[in-house]
């Protein structure tokens, strides 16, 4: 660790979220002068402390440690982007839409491969009233169902979480440029023809 270097990135970070030294001590208890010590590189803050402060400041453990914020750099987000995560534990369902690194529930999730849709996971989609009327004829069941429908287009996603026991439809806005994404809790992530298209 270059204390330095994650000296300045605390500052930054502690700065960007406007608080005070004495204020981001309080939260990961130490004191103001524990605080500015780190923050001119004269010492590191104690390995317990770093969850702490990573939380506080938004950040994570590893980018402490490395002293730098890593933005994506080889492209901007964009909706061509667009990563589904789901949370084995809880479902979470978290998208992004530029490369980052995503936890939930204590894991690290990775993106889901989008594969062609096979006949156990088909669609049928139909325009109504300016929406997408998505159906379908997948087991809605506990352990094996349907978790999520979703629509990206150029500028915005929409997606509708689904439950076991419930009905084989969704709604979801007919986005422009839309691609239709379905998630199967036993199969992964599936990417469907849009009508029209």
């Amino acid at each position: 660790m270059d204390t330095k270097r994650t000296g300045a990135l605390i500052r930054s970070l502690r700065e960007e979220r406007g608080l005070t030294q004495l204020q981001l001590a309080a939260r990961v208890g130490v004191s103001d002068k524990a605080v500015s010590k780190w923050e001119r590189g004269g010492g590191c803050p104690d390995v317990s402390l770093l969850p702490a402060l990573a939380d506080e400041l938004g950040t994570t453990v590893e980018t402490l440690l490395a002293g730098a914020l890593a933005p994506d750099e080889r492209q901007g987000g964009t909706m061509k982007r667009t990563a589904f995560r789901v949370c084995p534990a809880c479902g979470n369902v978290i998208t992004t839409t530029g490369d980052a690194e995503v936890s939930c529930c204590g894991r690290k999730l990775e993106p889901l491969e989008a594969r062609p849709a096979d006949e156990a996971h088909a669609l049928r989609v139909e325009s109504v009233e300016g929406d997408w009327y998505v159906t379908f004829d997948h087991p809605m069941e506990k352990g094996h169902h349907l978790g999520f429908v979703a629509v990206v287009g150029y500028d915005r996603l929409a997606v509708e979480k689904l439950y076991p026991e419930q009905g084989g439809e969704a709604r979801l806005p007919r986005l422009a440029g839309g691609a239709l994404y379905a998630y199967c809790t036993e199969h992964g992530l599936t990417k469907h023809p849009v009508p029209g298209r």
